[in-house]
């Protein structure tokens, strides 16, 4: 994913700012413990479609 994008993307429950994880399989919101997915390289940013954070994605 571009850095450009991920620049100005952000969490859709806090605002905050948001990373992709190192499998580059999800974009990570540590203040709201929670994942969003990737998928067919298009991040899903729905509340809803975002699962809480594996203890390997909190430690990063």
């Amino acid at each position: 994913m571009k850095k450009e994008l991920l620049d100005i993307l952000a969490c859709p429950k806090c605002k905050g700012k948001i990373e992709l994880s190192e499998d580059q399989e999800a974009l990570l919101c540590h203040v709201c413990q929670l994942a969003y997915p990737i998928r067919d390289a298009i991040p899903i940013m729905i509340i809803e479609e975002a699962s809480p954070l594996s203890p390997e994605q909190q430690s990063t």
